[in-house]
Parts: structure tokens; sequence; C-alpha cells
């Protein structure tokens, strides 16, 4: 049987995903808390991220070395990039680059040094599936979600979006810079702090990655959403309801 890693980027995600697995065992490695069991009759890992990507490299390194996870699927929070990406909606990962990557002038920027590139691929198969489970979830979890915990956004409206996700060792909340990655990198969907870390970790061992990220803001200046409240009551549901999707339609 195949061992997936499910990586969290946030403790309310990582606590819904805990209670769908009535048998988890907890193993310390590297100071960090993994949680070993089943769902949907497949044997996972579940683990914090930690945030940054560092953080991010280890914990994805430590899954495959000690625990021999066969594939990554890593949920979370992200700032929409594109125009068209509003809050509430969700990007599913085609390619992760790391927009703070810069070793110019020995190298393009972006490309990583050595390794004659910029972009990492998500696995297809893994992320085809994600992207079949996102929509079905989104809509079962909406009609379970009362209209008072939808903090004002339209969710009846949000989308499931396809592309670039960037990664950085920086919290984008500022309008100028926001407007500057999206010059820089217009193909980016959303920007956060570990999935191309995590991307460049899964390429060297040959391991399939496939990732979902909740806009949880537009990476500006604008304060859109109660954060926490929109973690705890959105993007943590959403977050197990599309791996509860993924799982029973993957088969074991």
């Amino acid at each position: 049987m195949s061992r997936i890693a499910l990586i969290s980027a946030m403790h309310e995600e990582l606590a819904a995903v805990l209670a769908r697995m009535p048998d988890e065992q907890k193993t310390v490695v590297a100071g960090r808390e993994f949680w070993i069991g089943h769902w949907h009759g497949h044997e996972v890992v579940a683990v914090l991220s930690r945030i940054g990507k560092v953080a991010a490299a280890t914990t994805a390194t430590t899954l495959i070395e000690r625990f021999g996870v066969s594939r990554m699927v890593f949920t979370g929070v992200a700032g929409g990039l594109a125009p068209h990406v509003n809050v509430g909606d969700v990007v599913v990962a085609r390619e992760f680059i790391q927009h703070d990557m810069d070793a110019s002038p020995l190298f393009p920027r972006y490309e990583v040094p050595l390794m004659g590139r910029a972009r990492f691929p998500a696995d297809l198969a893994l992320t085809d599936a994600l992207v079949a489970a996102a929509p079905v979830a989104l809509d079962a979890m909406l009609a379970s979600l009362p209209r008072h915990d939808w903090l004002g956004l339209d969710l009846a409206a949000a989308r499931v979006h396809q592309g670039l996700i960037a990664s950085g060792d920086r919290f984008v909340s500022q309008t100028a810079e926001s407007q500057a990655l999206q010059q820089a990198l217009p193909e980016a969907l959303a920007v956060e702090m570990e999935c191309a870390a995590i991307a460049q970790v899964c390429y060297d061992y040959g391991v399939p990655l496939a990732a979902v990220r909740t806009i949880s803001d537009r990476a500006d200046d604008a304060a859109h959403v109660d954060f926490p409240r929109f973690i705890q009551t959105i993007a943590s549901h959403y977050s197990v309801a599309v791996l509860d999707r993924l799982l029973a339609q993957l088969p074991a």
C-alpha cells in the first residue's frame, strides 16, 4: 500500500484532517509532529508544513526519507495575484516558482542554480484528480455552511482556477509589492510561502505532488476579511472536504 502525505499550512486544517483519521498515531521527528493513520482505505501521514520555504522543504524531505511517502498533497491558503482570482476562490497548482529566487547575473532570474529550471510541475494525474474533486467538494461544503458563516463573501460565485503558484520567504501584503509580482509573473495566480520549495524536493526525489490553495486575501493593503475567522469557518472546512473527495476517488 502506498503512503500519502497530507500537508497542511494551518493548525485548523490539520485538526480537521485528524478528525477524519480514527486511528492516528503521533511520531515526532525534527521537532515536528507526524500523524500516521488511514482515510478512505489509504495510509496517510498528516503534518504541518510550518512557514517558509526552508521549513517546508525540511518537512517534505522528512516525509520522504523517514516515512517513505509516495505522493504528497498540500492544502492551505494564499493571496490572490491575478486580477480574476478573488477571495473565496480556490487555486489548484499546475506549476510552482520561487518568486524571490534571483542568482543573476550568474543564472537567469527565477532559475534554481545548477538545476536549469525555474518552474517545477505538479503531478499531472494527481492534479487532475484534485481538479475533479475541488468543485464537487466546494458545492457540498457550501450546501452545509450557514450563510452567516460566509463572512459577507459571495461564495456561491467562487471559482476553481488552475495554474502557476508563486512562493517566497516574504508575506506579501502591500499593494505595490503585489502589483510588482503581477507585472513580473503575469501567469501567477496566487502567492504563498511554501509550495515551490516542496515542489523542488519532490522533483529531486521523483515524488508526485499536488496542491490546492484557498484565496484568503488579495495580497495587498486591503483587509478583505477577518483572517482567523476565514481559516476557521471556510478554509479549513474546504480543505478537508477536498481531501475527503480526493481520497475517496483515488484507488487504494
